[in-house]
């Protein structure tokens, strides 16, 4: 029988966010400073490569040592070991467990429709809101700074992003519960947010700040002083971010299984497969003699993987996948933090040549969040991603599911490829649209966390001033100064042939 259900009051909630800062005060993230302890970040990636595909492991290190902010995104375990060890209220959340800002992006919803929200969820586990806050925060320091930005510029960054988060946060806390959970951000609610921006951007991204600044990647941008905007752009600024913004929004209702038909398969006797790639694509047909099985002994484990995966699904969409008939698959090497893990996509086909469907799988791990947080309650990882994703979306992927591998240690999750996604090109944006999407992604952090905590009695703990957005604000700084010190103590060790990096792959 289910443990009983507690059911507070409102005033209840609010009397328990309030009574969480005797645990942690919202002011006490400043000062932020690395354990006496701290274990070798290097040491910490080289444990994690234990388990990742060996003639892969050079290709992550290589995607990491392109920049402190690349670096910063394969770092996720660095940090949850940094995490452990700082304030916490004790209000739990399903946590994203890697919410950097490149983990925000938009995709289609099951009514074919474009959403934008977190979209990995590969360390998901419920554990303190806070730690996802200060990922994601610490996410647009280092950004900012490599894209130039001054200090002050930065700092205005960081804290949208977080001011933006604690206001949303309220705003979900005098919502109806069902209100709540059928929250989302649309394409058209994306369409007028970007409309506004770009009609406002000529007197700063939040109407608080008139200051230009100018510069780039490259360049140091022009200190303007703000503290609480950002700078404006100029003319040529704007007109060059419509056109990246526009293009974008194309690109993501372009990207399908058609088009990843198009660019991932070549016809051969009459029939489409995979082509290869290598090392970033390597077909089934490639691969048999690097696990040690024969080509039918591999092709029997990739039937099962798949049979175990359907099963996982609603019956009805079960019924739908059966129509569809295995036609190729490949390996193929996938983002920063999660390269060397084992990821294949599969190509399928329905009625006929021109009707296919491309499926990724991503192996699933322990969450690095396990071990400084308690372990997950679900004992296959593949199951854990879902679940954790499904409960933070506001809408999700109909073909997300889970299957175990051959090997008994092995767990995968199960998704549609290029199902309509699409990220932001934040390497190229000016303040003004950094801080713009920093007020996009916190609100979206915080959509996802009230689903799943209490946002009446976060709210109620984070209050109505900002002693929390500045407190994360420095955080952030001080754990971006220690994040360029962990890149260069990976360059170094990569410099020292310690570890192997093959670049530009």
């Amino acid at each position: 029988m289910s443990a009983k259900v507690q059911h507070l009051t409102l005033e209840e909630r609010r009397d328990r966010g309030l009574q969480a800062r005797t645990l942690a005060m919202p002011d006490s993230h400043t000062g932020w400073q690395p354990a006496t302890d701290r274990p070798d970040p290097v040491a910490l990636i080289e444990e994690q490569n234990l388990r990742r595909e060996p003639d892969l492991v050079p290709v992550r290190h290589g995607r990491m040592m392109v920049s402190p902010f690349t670096f910063y995104r394969g770092a996720a375990k660095i940090m949850a070991v940094d995490l452990a060890g700082t304030p916490t209220a004790g209000l739990e959340v399903q946590l994203c467990g890697d919410a950097h800002l490149s983990n925000f992006g938009v995709f289609a919803s099951p009514e074919r429709r474009l959403v934008f929200d977190i979209n990995d969820f590969d360390e998901t586990l419920p554990g303190p809101f806070e730690y996802d806050v200060k990922r994601l925060a610490a996410s647009f320091t280092v950004a900012a700074q490599n894209n130039g930005c001054s200090a002050s510029d930065t700092r205005a960054i960081t804290k949208a992003c977080v001011t933006s988060y604690r206001e949303t946060m309220a705003e979900f806390a005098a919502m109806r519960t069902l209100d709540v959970w059928y929250a989302h951000t649309s394409e058209e609610q994306i369409r007028q947010a970007v409309d506004a921006f770009f009609a406002g951007a000529g007197a700063g991204a939040d109407g608080k700040s008139k200051a230009k600044g100018k510069g780039s990647k490259k360049g140091k941008q022009k200190d303007t002083g703000a503290d609480e905007g950002t700078t404006t752009m100029t003319g040529k600024q704007l007109k060059e971010a419509q056109k990246r913004f526009q293009k974008n929004a194309l690109k993501a209702h372009s990207r399908n299984s058609e088009q990843a038909l198009a660019k991932l398969s070549e016809e051969v006797d009459g029939r489409y497969r995979i082509a290869s790639v290598p090392p970033v694509i390597v077909p089934g047909r490639e691969l048999h003699a690097m696990y040690g099985l024969d080509a039918k002994q591999l092709e029997d484990a990739v039937v099962d993987l798949f049979r175990g995966y359907r099963s996982s699904l609603r019956i009805d969409l079960r019924q739908l996948l059966e129509r569809f008939e295995m036609v190729d698959w490949a390996r193929k090497v996938v983002g920063v933090g999660s390269v060397g893990t084992r990821a294949f996509i599969v190509l399928l086909q329905g009625r006929d040549r021109s009707d296919p469907l491309f499926l990724q799988v991503k192996e699933a791990t322990r969450s690095v969040l396990e071990g400084p947080l308690r372990k997950s309650a679900f004992k296959q990882a593949g199951e854990r991603v879902v679940q954790g994703q499904r409960l933070m979306q506001a809408s999700s992927d109909i073909f997300l599911g889970w299957s175990k591998g051959v090997q008994a240690d092995r767990f995968y999750y199960w998704r549609q490829l290029r199902d309509m996604k699409g990220s932001a090109l934040v390497e190229l944006m000016e303040p003004a649209a950094l801080a713009f999407y920093a007020r996009q992604c916190g609100w979206t952090l915080a959509r996802a966390h009230a689903r799943s905590g209490d946002p009446v009695s976060i709210a109620a703990y984070l209050g109505e001033d900002d002693a929390f957005d500045k407190s994360i604000t420095d955080f952030s700084e001080r754990y971006a100064t220690q994040n360029d010190q962990d890149f260069a103590d990976f360059a170094k060790a990569i410099s020292s042939n310690r570890i192997d990096a093959i670049e530009q792959v």
